[in-house]
């Protein structure tokens, strides 16, 4: 899907609009393994994904719990470290090669001051993400194993391949055990 249709999914902006966010955009490269922001560290720039998976996640007890996956053509970021310019509690790594295109905290906040209709585009962003954010506290606190597994390959079945399921074990709060019959048991 291509940037400005994936945009006006949430609010529509008109290509003006669209090249004046666009327009500061800058390409960095990471590869797989790579932190894009570790605990302590301030997100100074938000991400958009071309290319590559990339998943927010900390540890604790020596179990490693995953937060969130990210790839195209969403937006990739530690959200409460780069809003609030704030020191990350969680590490965002990349799970393959990926290439992200990034405007500084800075630029955005210049944009939002020029056009109040790409800043109502980022709160639509931010409410969308707050809802799937309360719909999977919901899905992990109500919701049988085999039911969150569903709807997780109903919703990013692509993951299954490119992601370890270790990790996706762990962001549905599954044994790994589980995650593996369920795997092999439930087909998509």
């Amino acid at each position: 899907m291509e940037r400005h249709q994936y945009f006006n999914q949430f609010h529509n902006i008109s290509e003006e609009e669209y090249f004046l966010l666009t327009e500061k955009l800058k390409v960095k490269n990471f590869k797989k393994g790579d932190f894009i922001t570790v605990p302590g560290q301030v997100q100074r720039d938000l991400f958009f994904v071309k290319k590559g998976v990339q998943m927010s996640y900390f540890d604790s007890e020596n179990k490693t719990h995953v937060i969130a996956f990210t790839y195209a053509p969403n937006l990739c970021a530690i959200p409460e470290s780069f809003s609030f310019q704030v020191p990350s509690k969680y590490y965002l790594t990349c799970i393959s090669d990926s290439e992200l295109e990034y405007i500084s905290y800075v630029d955005l906040q210049k944009v939002f001051a020029k056009s109040q209709n790409i800043e109502r585009l980022f709160r639509r962003i931010t409410e969308a993400v707050l809802a799937g954010m309360i719909n999977r506290h919901i899905e992990l606190h109500s919701m049988s194993i085999e039911e969150r597994y569903v709807i997780f390959c109903q919703r990013s079945p692509h993951l299954l391949q490119l992601v370890p399921h270790k990790y996706i074990a762990s962001y549905l709060g599954i044994d790994a055990t589980n995650f593996s019959k369920l795997f092999n048991r439930v087909k998509f």
